[in-house]
C-alpha cells in the first residue's frame, strides 16, 4: 500500500512538471450543463406543483389518520386541464389564444385550490391538531411538513408567473421558475441553431496543451464571457507560476480593455477575435498567421467540451441541486483528465 502511494506521488510529480514545462498555451471557453429537467411550460409547472403538494399531503393522511382537515385529491382534474391546453396549443384559428387563457384560468383555479389546501395541512401540523403518536411517526411528520414549507413557496410563484404571462401577457417576470424541483436552473440562450435555449447552468473550463482542463467553475449566476478571459489567466499565472505564451477564446470573450490587460500580464500572444470590427489594422492583426494558428487550436480545444459532455455525461447533470451540478461536473472534469494525463505519461515512458 505504501509502495502504491509512493508511485501515486511521482505519477503527480511527474505530471506536474510536464506541465508546467510545456504549458505555454491556455483556452478558456463557457459552455451549459443542462438540469435534468423537461421543457418548462406553464401548464406542465402547474401539474409538477399540485402533484407534489398533493402526493406529500397524502403521505401526512397516512400518518396523521383522520384528524383536522381531510384531503381531496383534485390532480384528475387538473391533468384533464392540462391536456386541454396541450391540445389547444396545437390548434390554429382566431380563437387559440382565447380558449389558452380559459383553459389556464380554470386550472389556476384548481392550482391555487391545492395551495390552499396545502396551507390548511401546515397550519393544522403547526398548531397539534395533526399530529403522529409514535416517535418514528413524528420525524417522519416532521420531514413532511418540510416538504409543504419548502414547495409552496415554489408553487406560488409558478402560479403568480402563469397568471402575468398568460393572462397578462408579461414575459419577464422577476424570479422566473423553470422548475420546482430545481429552482435555480437559468434560462440560458447562447445562439445554437439547433438549441437555442438551454436550461441549466453554465460552466467555464479552462484547458492548456496535452487537452488537460487546468480549471473549471460553475456559476449561480450566468456571467458575461468577456468579464471571465483576464480572471481565468490569473488563475493560470496562480497554478503554473507565469502567464501563458499565448491566450485563445472565441469573439465573446474579446474586449478591447481585456487585450490591454493581458500585454499588461505579458501574454505574447491574443487570439481572440472582434467580429464587429470596422478597422483594417484589426483585420489585418487578425488575418496574421500567429493569430490564425491560435484560432485553430481554439477551433481544435473546442472538442474537449463536446467530449466532456459525450464521455463523462457534462450534456446534463444527473444530481440534483446545486451541490449536484458542483459534483457532477467535477467528476466529469477529474475523469477526463486522468484518462489524458495517462496517456501523456505513457507516451512519455514509452519514448
Amino acid at each position: 500500500m505504501h509502495e502504491q502511494a509512493g508511485t501515486d506521488r511521482r505519477a503527480d510529480a511527474i505530471g506536474s512538471r510536464s506541465l508546467q514545462s510545456r504549458n505555454h498555451t491556455h483556452y478558456v471557453a463557457g459552455s451549459v450543463v443542462e438540469a435534468n429537467v423537461h421543457y418548462p411550460t406553464d401548464s406542465s409547472l402547474l401539474e409538477d406543483g399540485a402533484r407534489v403538494l398533493t402526493r406529500t399531503m397524502k403521505k401526512i393522511v397516512e400518518v396523521t389518520k383522520k384528524a383536522g382537515t381531510g384531503l381531496r385529491d383534485r390532480m384528475r382534474s387538473i391533468g384533464h386541464r392540462a391536456m386541454e391546453i396541450a391540445r389547444t396549443s396545437r390548434s390554429k384559428g382566431p380563437q387559440v389564444q382565447e380558449k389558452m387563457k380559459h383553459g389556464y384560468r380554470k386550472l389556476l383555479r384548481t392550482t391555487r385550490q391545492v395551495v390552499n389546501q396545502a396551507k390548511r395541512f401546515q397550519q393544522e401540523i403547526a398548531s397539534g391538531v395533526k399530529r403522529a403518536v409514535q416517535g418514528q411517526q413524528k420525524s417522519v411528520l416532521r420531514e413532511l411538513r418540510g416538504e409543504l414549507e419548502t414547495m409552496l413557496p415554489r408553487v406560488q410563484q409558478v402560479i403568480r408567473q402563469a397568471k402575468a404571462r398568460v393572462l397578462g401577457g408579461d414575459v419577464h417576470v422577476p424570479g422566473k421558475l423553470v422548475s420546482v424541483f430545481e429552482p435555480s436552473t437559468e434560462v440560458i440562450r447562447k445562439g445554437k441553431a439547433s438549441k437555442p435555449t438551454e436550461f441549466g447552468k453554465m460552466i467555464k473550463i479552462q484547458e492548456a496543451e496535452n487537452q488537460i482542463v487546468t480549471d473549471y467553475e460553475v456559476f449561480e449566476k450566468r456571467p458575461s464571457d468577456s468579464d471571465l478571459l483576464v480572471p481565468a489567466v490569473e488563475k493560470h499565472q496562480e497554478q503554473f507560476g507565469r502567464v501563458p505564451h499565448m491566450v485563445a477564446g472565441d469573439a465573446a470573450f474579446y474586449s478591447a480593455a481585456n487585450e490591454r490587460e493581458l500585454e499588461v500580464m505579458g501574454v505574447k500572444q491574443i487570439s481572440v477575435p472582434n467580429r464587429s470590427t470596422k478597422s483594417p489594422e484589426r483585420r489585418r492583426h487578425q488575418k496574421k498567421r500567429s493569430f490564425r494558428r491560435g484560432q485553430k487550436w481554439r477551433t481544435g480545444s473546442e472538442g474537449r467540451i463536446s467530449v466532456l459532455k459525450r464521455r463523462h455525461g457534462l450534456n446534463r447533470c444527473r444530481y440534483r441541486g446545486d451541490a449536484g451540478m458542483q459534483r457532477w461536473v467535477g467528476l466529469g472534469v477529474i475523469a477526463d483528465n486522468l484518462i489524458n494525463i495517462g496517456r501523456f505519461l505513457a507516451g512519455n515512458n514509452s519514448g
